[in-house]
């Protein structure tokens, strides 16, 4: 069964090509005995979020800024899921975890609200302030009489 790969839907109108999702397996760090010596299980997906013509430019904006330390310097995304002993379930991990960091980066930021402090806040400020001037006033210099 040859033919295209079908597209990972992230949001109802986002989604990704998989033939943008580049995965190279590598070997596992950490403990697992001798079979972790001798199979590649670990897998790195590279995803390259500057140059996706999938992505929306606001979102894409997100994704950079979401991705942190993940993000190269050419704006890749690497991704390493190296906790499962299966290949297939690791690279499901590394996809998953690929959908949900496009997935929040995809929800628009909710615009802040503009508040006012209380009468009653800018009031126990002010006492306050009152207390701890009178107290530190009591502090001055003493007389030697």
């Amino acid at each position: 069964m040859t033919g295209k790969a079908a597209p990972i839907w992230i949001t109802g109108r986002i989604s990704l090509d998989p033939d943008e999702i580049e995965e190279s397996f590598v070997r596992a760090a950490g403990p697992g005995g001798q079979h972790v010596n001798t199979t590649s299980s670990a897998v790195q997906l590279r995803f390259d979020v500057r140059n996706s013509p999938s992505l929306p430019d606001d979102v894409r904006h997100r994704l950079e800024r979401l991705a942190g330390r993940r993000l190269t310097n050419d704006g890749v995304l690497v991704l390493i899921a190296q906790g499962e002993r299966s290949q297939k379930r690791n690279r499901e991990e590394a996809l998953e975890r690929l959908v949900e960091l496009v997935r929040e980066a995809a929800r628009p930021p909710v615009p802040r609200k503009k508040t006012r402090p209380t009468l009653g806040s800018k009031r126990r400020r002010l006492d306050d302030k009152k207390k701890k001037g009178a107290i530190k006033a009591l502090r001055g210099k003493g007389s030697f009489d």
